[in-house]
């Protein structure tokens, strides 16, 4: 079972995701972050948001 820290950290990252805008170096970050912790691949982390490595602005990694 994870812990409570992982869960608010966990909570608190997809909280800023859905604040911020997407490709933003602030979004990027997070989302490597979220990556780390949690062991998805951005893909995953990107469908959890309802987009695709396609709709983000050009630039974005990939």
């Amino acid at each position: 079972m994870p812990t409570r820290e992982f869960l608010m950290r966990r909570n608190a990252l997809w909280q800023q995701l859905r604040l911020l805008s997407p490709g933003s170096p602030d979004f990027e970050g997070a989302v490597r972050d979220l990556c780390a912790l949690t062991g998805w691949k951005r893909e995953r982390v990107l469908a959890g948001l309802g987009l695709s490595p396609a709709e983000l602005p050009p630039g974005s990694p990939a």
